[in-house]
């Protein structure tokens, strides 16, 4: 019996059109990030274990694809390990490798293993897929693209506030106006974590906090209380929840809360120079907010951190996020190298944009001209004309077989096609060619001569 196909939880497959949408977004997003001046880069799709495991958290950690290592492993692994069912400690026995979990720390693993190549400050981009071992949901998968820019060997707030800009560009050429760029300080959060007594607690507190849009306000807290937070230094915490008003005034309101922590004053200092400085240089159609409750769970980020949510009405997760980290290639043996960065949802993207019907019609259309087949004498000739349109720039081709013609004209409307050319024995002794509009049903006759004339009427209706 034939196996029934499937494929794993969490994948996808893309046809033409999505590919075609897929890419729209890529192509503006890669244009923006050069225009800003970043370089692309590309590691590979798995990394050593050791590269990529502790730079997550708890969490991060356990969703991270382990591959196992070729050959008969188990027969490497010792009794003793084997039998005590202790996954952490035969994991490491039998799996070297992993898929990447982003793109961010492998980043990091390629600054430090080409230093002496690079030119600092190093502007790179990334555009490639990565793995999480996630519960899939709306726009949540196994494996997806990431679409990073990053910046290294600079600690000037200028780049986050450059970042704020490209999520701008990016989301107004794309259509998407009104996206919310939400931004906080890890620093504030260190701050609130000492304030209230939980200095050695900050990783359960901000992994907690960052759950806030998911399971709200109780559930955090009950959490919280789960991994040893006092309820008293809860209860502290509580302005850090209740906090509203414009950015200037949340900011006031943390300089009192935070008057005793030097480190928290610092994360206010540099959001009032971020916040500042955007308003001077202003944005085209985004807005940018102060959310003193985002967290982004990821250990590396040390200060200024942003999450892109969708237009108000769109329900979907953020969009965008990225931040900065201080001390990212230290892990790896580089020492005081800061980078700051971003990455795009290109997946909840494509979903935001095919809600609110922001693709072009035009990415619909993969093929301009489609020429019938009517015998191998015709054909040949057709196929010279063909060849002539696509050096003329138009996607054309030939239909392959001559099969019958109303069997063609099907074929040609399934995909979409605008024009369809008609190359028969009577146009072939006439020496020229029927443009069929599929739109309007009109016929128009061309010299077989009259290439150039035809593909610049075809891109004119472009």
């Amino acid at each position: 019996m034939a196996q029934k196909p499937s494929i794993a939880k969490g994948t996808r497959d893309f046809s033409p059109a999505e590919v075609s949408r897929r890419n729209y977004i890529i192509q503006i997003i890669k244009k923006h990030f050069e225009t800003y001046g970043f370089q692309p880069i590309e590691t590979p799709s798995f990394e050593n274990s050791e590269t990529l495991m502790g730079k997550y958290g708890d969490e991060g950690d356990r969703l991270i694809f382990k591959i196992l290592n070729s050959g008969d492993f188990i027969s490497k692994v010792d009794d003793v390990t084997y039998s005590s069912k202790n996954s952490a400690s035969l994991t490491p026995k039998i799996s070297e490798k992993a898929l990447r979990y982003d793109l961010t720390v492998p980043f990091a693993r390629y600054v430090v293993m080409h230093q002496n190549e690079i030119d600092f400050p190093f502007k790179r981009y990334q555009v490639q897929p990565v793995w999480r071992a996630d519960r899939p949901q709306k726009g949540r998968f196994r494996e997806f693209y990431q679409c990073d820019a990053d910046v290294v060997g600079a600690n000037s707030l200028l780049q986050e506030v450059e970042f704020v800009q490209l999520y701008d560009a990016v989301f107004t050429d794309l259509g998407l106006n009104g996206a919310t760029i939400k931004i906080n300080n890890r620093k504030i959060l260190s701050g609130i974590a000492e304030v209230i007594g939980a200095k050695h607690l900050l990783v359960d507190f901000t992994v907690a906090l960052d759950k806030l849009d998911k399971i709200g306000e109780e559930k955090v807290k009950a959490e919280m209380v789960e991994k040893g937070i006092s309820e008293s230094a809860i209860a502290k915490a509580q302005p850090l929840f209740d906090m509203v008003g414009t950015a200037s005034e949340q900011l006031e309101k943390l300089k009192s809360i935070l008057s005793d922590s030097e480190v928290g004053m610092l994360g206010v200092a540099e959001l009032e120079e971020i916040i500042s400085t955007v308003d001077m240089v202003g944005l085209q159609s985004a807005k940018l907010q102060l959310d003193v409750t985002l967290a982004r769970g990821l250990n590396y980020y040390t200060g200024a951190i942003f999450e892109v949510a969708a237009p108000e009405g769109v329900k979907m997760g953020s969009i965008g996020g990225g931040g900065r980290y201080d001390d990212l290639t230290g892990i790896f043996g580089l020492k005081d190298v800061s980078g700051v960065g971003i990455s795009f949802g290109l997946d909840r993207i494509y979903l935001v944009l095919e809600e609110l019907n922001l693709f072009p019609d035009s990415l619909d259309t993969s093929l301009d001209v489609l020429c019938l087949n009517f015998g191998k004498k015709e054909g040949m000739a057709a196929l010279k004309l063909v060849s002539g349109l696509r050096k003329q720039g138009l996607r054309a081709d030939l239909y392959p077989m001559d099969t019958k013609v109303q069997k063609q004209f099907k074929y040609a409307d399934k995909r979409g096609v605008p024009y369809v050319i008609l190359l028969g024995e009577q146009e072939l002794t006439d020496g020229k060619f029927v443009v069929k509009n599929m739109k309007t049903g009109d016929q128009k006759e061309y010299a077989l001569d009259a290439v150039q004339e035809f593909a610049e009427k075809v891109k004119s209706d472009f």
